[in-house]
């Protein structure tokens, strides 16, 4: 009798130890989006290492007025690397280990986080390490960001359903509530936050443009050119300035940059630069993505674009960029 109840005991002990492990609840990170937190020693960080690190996390962003970099980046050394240390959304290992590796790792001891870890046999191995992986580095934490938002953003969104032009395009985005409509014509959809609440905050206004305009033949020839061309007639269109023959145009000064993206499940173009007002001094930075829905012979162009002066701009367009990557063709 008392070896069965020494039994019994054993097993509800280790019952509830896996009823703990299992309804375990992780901390929240601390430390913003689009930060880094790189362990390695004072030695790599100071020499030949800490530059190539800072060459491609510290790389400047394209379109913004100001000098931004990719990251905001802070190092410490693995020693004290601790209990508050290891809660930073955003970890990179750099390290000298016995043999080289590439790792991930997702809410080891917050959540969310991405920890990457890098090591090689000696330093020029972790240099070769870092520029063989450095793409996937960055995508790797801007992905998870990107999603970490997009949750945030999710738990206060707006019922979209509201919007005439999203239901006849038939799309779905996730819009957070701060966001108010300028206008919904069926045909295009402008929405602007007030930056004085939200996640990005500052003196401004962020805004959010949706519309679809015919797939040609012409558009695959010269992909860049016809994006432009057509923002800028949706500009003159739809978004005018203060006084009458002003209205938004891509800045003539400034050459936008455009590449490849995913968007929706599709072939996409992500296109960054800057915008100002014809015969005004409103200017500022857009990001425009240019979905190419080919089964509707059409192309969907989600375009976020922030004036906001005298302040850094790279929180306001990540946020920007969260919402028209939660973009859905219904």
């Amino acid at each position: 009798m008392k070896k069965g109840l020494i039994i019994i005991s054993v097993v509800l002990f280790l019952t509830s130890c896996k009823d703990a492990k299992d309804t375990f609840v992780l901390s929240s990170p601390i430390g913003k989006v689009n930060k880094v937190l790189v362990v390695t020693t004072g030695e790599h960080w100071k020499g030949i290492v800490g530059n190539e690190l800072r060459d491609f996390l510290g790389e400047l962003l394209v379109g913004l007025p100001q000098a931004e970099t990719t990251f905001s980046v802070s190092q410490v050394a693995p020693k004290g690397f601790g209990t508050i240390m290891n809660k930073n959304r955003n970890i990179l290992f750099v390290q000298i280990a016995t043999e080289e590796s590439f790792t991930i790792k997702k809410n080891m001891y917050a959540a969310p986080q991405t920890i990457i870890s890098i090591t090689a046999k000696d330093e020029a191995g972790l240099i070769a390490q870092l520029k063989k992986h450095a793409k996937e580095v960055i995508k790797t934490f801007k992905d998870g960001d990107i999603k970490t938002l997009q949750n945030v953003f999710n738990k206060r969104r707006v019922d979209i359903s509201k919007y005439k032009t999203l239901k006849k395009l038939g799309l779905s985005l996730i819009i957070p509530r701060e966001f108010r409509t300028v206008d919904d014509t069926g045909e295009f959809l402008w929405l602007r936050q007030y930056l004085r609440s939200g996640i990005a905050r500052g003196d401004g206004r962020n805004n959010i443009l949706v519309y679809s305009v015919p797939l040609t033949e012409e558009f695959d020839l010269d992909a860049r050119n016809n994006i432009l061309i057509n923002r800028n007639i949706i500009g003159k269109k739809y978004i005018p300035g203060s006084k009458e023959g002003m209205y938004m145009i891509t800045e003539a000064a400034y050459t936008p940059q455009t590449k490849s993206a995913i968007v929706a499940n599709k072939k996409a173009f992500e296109t960054r630069g800057k915008w100002e007002v014809k015969g005004d001094f409103m200017a500022g930075p857009f990001l425009n993505y240019t979905i190419v829905d080919k089964e509707n012979n059409r192309l969907i162009v989600v375009e976020g674009f922030t004036y906001a002066p005298s302040v850094n701009k790279r929180e306001f367009i990540f946020e920007l960029e969260a919402i028209a990557k939660s973009l859905k063709i219904l």
